[in-house]
């Protein structure tokens, strides 16, 4: 498949408009690891979300007033891909993104996914502000976010997977989401379409504003995820997918 390198751009200079659920005690967090000066609240106890090769970690990172106010920020601050840099390959066919999308990371790193090389834009204070958040609260460090922003249920992300060998296999990729409450829907690569061989039930979650989904391998490997189109949706949702990128496996 060919593969062709974005370089987006970057300058902001004016305003942009169930399978098994359980609680568990987040043993990750200590008191006094947070900075008492640290505008974020602690998370509340994890979900662990579990099914056949799907392990996931689910918790509120924010109060609804700080998502409403890195949401606000979020809005001023991201440039989003347009024109030919907002598009994918699928099967040697080029479509456009039902959605907004941008990236950003540290310097001259680039993430590769459907036949495009994607450019890091800097970070945003408020990106950088929100990946720090999440480091304190899972112990892990990320080095790259893929922003997408839904206007509403219209628009939506299809089935895929986040396997890409650039990515540390060993870092979980953690979702944060802003803004209108969705769906989003895991389903088993065994069980897709008409060449499913397996019965393995879809798990299906609801993300809130402020919440933080931890995907931990193997997930990415068994599973496909997607946020199906919901006609009832009326208001915007802004989703960061923070990652690490692994310098030494990129071709």
């Amino acid at each position: 498949m060919e593969r062709f390198l974005t370089r987006p751009s970057c300058n902001n200079n004016t305003r942009s408009p169930q399978k098994r659920i359980k609680l568990q005690s987040d043993e990750r967090m200590k008191p006094g690891e947070v900075d008492e000066e640290d505008e974020f609240s602690h998370p509340v106890p994890w979900q662990k979300i579990e099914s056949e090769g799907l392990d996931c970690d689910y918790a509120l990172l924010l109060s609804k007033d700080e998502a409403d106010h890195m949401f606000k920020q979020l809005e001023e601050e991201v440039v989003y891909s347009k024109g030919e840099d907002a598009t994918v390959q699928v099967f040697g066919k080029v479509h456009s993104i039902p959605r907004k999308q941008a990236t950003y990371g540290d310097a001259g790193l680039t993430y590769t996914y459907s036949g495009v090389t994607r450019l890091a834009c800097p970070w945003t204070p408020t990106l950088e502000y929100i990946r720090d958040a999440v480091t304190k609260t899972t112990g892990q460090t990320f080095n790259f976010v893929l922003v997408n922003r839904y206007k509403d249920g219209q628009d939506h992300m299809g089935e895929h997977r986040d396997d890409e060998k650039e990515l540390d296999p060993l870092c979980p990729i953690a979702s944060v989401s802003l803004g209108a409450a969705r769906d989003f829907v895991f389903r088993h690569r065994d069980a897709r379409g008409n060449r499913s061989h397996r019965r393995i039930e879809p798990v299906k979650l609801e993300l809130a504003h402020g919440s933080l989904l931890l995907m931990n391998s193997p997930t990415n490997t068994f599973w496909y995820h997607s946020l199906p189109v919901r006609k009832k949706v009326s208001l915007p949702r802004i989703n960061l997918t923070f990652r690490r990128i692994l310098l030494d496996r990129k071709k």
